[in-house]
């Protein structure tokens, strides 16, 4: 079981050295949440509101963020520690700029990125961006293989509904293939994993609803008669953390991964820390505590 550490709506300047205490206890990896701006004026609704006007749960001042910018300082401070993003909006950007600033990251990280994407629900994003919100989706679709023929290095080039890149040289190159993993868990999302994805992340779940959805893209994964030795099965289970519930998640639900933030369980707030010394008495007793009970014991 690899354990991702989740951090939206965390204290941007203290990421970098929480990724250094994270780096030294032993977690495979942390992740970057996503969104380039908020409306004053948002009408799109978000999917996972408990709220029944459909607003998000976080406040307009919610700080977000460049997660490739954050990757490249957390990469430079560690060592062994992966980095994903949970979830970027890749499809209101411009193909060539997503191609650059991951393919940076990897060669910066010594490949330890992989990238996150999904397909977005703020029409308002994609409207700044002058980007078409209906279709969304299928550009997605066709970015994914687009990037992986992109990041080959040397002459590139990609010829497609969406996209119509030139032969032209995209350097520095990843140096090795960049994991693509696709969110959501609407019946499109899971296709969009299974067709096209080296694996999937999903949101929180009861243990009922993790089955559920993973159990689903397992059979879509089968239509398409993938390979799945390789294929990373990420989300969060509303379960109270123990070594037994994730080895069943592994052993029944065939899950590789989870998302975690041990700092929760010690109620760590947003408070104001003013220097590094603040920040790792406010978490690394929680990290390290985490680390002993459960994540070095499932190695």
């Amino acid at each position: 079981m690899k354990f991702w550490c989740a951090t939206a709506f965390m204290n941007t300047t203290e990421l970098v050295h929480i990724a250094t205490l994270l780096d030294r206890a032993g977690y495979h990896g942390l992740m970057i949440s996503d969104h380039l701006a908020y409306p004053k004026d948002l009408q799109s609704k978000y999917p996972y509101s408990p709220y029944p006007d459909g607003r998000p749960i976080w406040a307009p001042e919610t700080a977000w963020p460049d997660p490739w910018v954050l990757i490249g300082a957390m990469s430079s401070v560690t060592s062994q520690l992966h980095f994903t993003t949970n979830i970027y909006i890749a499809g209101h950007r411009p193909i060539l700029q997503v191609a650059k600033e991951v393919a940076t990251a990897a060669v910066l990280s010594d490949g330890r990125v992989a990238l996150g994407v999904g397909a977005g629900w703020m029409k308002e994003e994609f409207d700044l961006q002058g980007q078409d919100f209906a279709t969304r989706g299928k550009r997605l679709n066709e970015m994914i293989p687009a990037l992986r023929e992109l990041w080959k290095g040397g002459w590139v080039e990609w010829h497609g509904q969406y996209f119509d890149i030139p032969a032209l040289t995209l350097e520095p190159h990843p140096p090795a293939p960049v994991p693509i993993y696709t969110g959501g868990h609407t019946e499109a999302a899971l296709k969009r994993a299974a067709k096209y994805a080296d694996g999937w992340i999903g949101n929180a779940y009861p243990w009922d609803e993790a089955a559920h959805y993973v159990g689903r893209l397992r059979e879509l994964l089968a239509a398409e008669d993938r390979d799945t030795s390789g294929f990373e099965i990420i989300c969060g289970l509303y379960e109270m953390p123990s070594i037994d519930i994730y080895r069943r998640a592994e052993e029944e639900l065939g899950i590789t991964g989870t998302m975690c933030m041990p700092w929760a369980m010690g109620n760590v707030s947003a408070g104001d820390r003013r220097n590094l010394n603040d920040v790792a008495s406010a978490y690394q007793t929680y990290i390290d505590q985490f680390a002993e009970d459960i994540v070095l014991p499932m190695r």
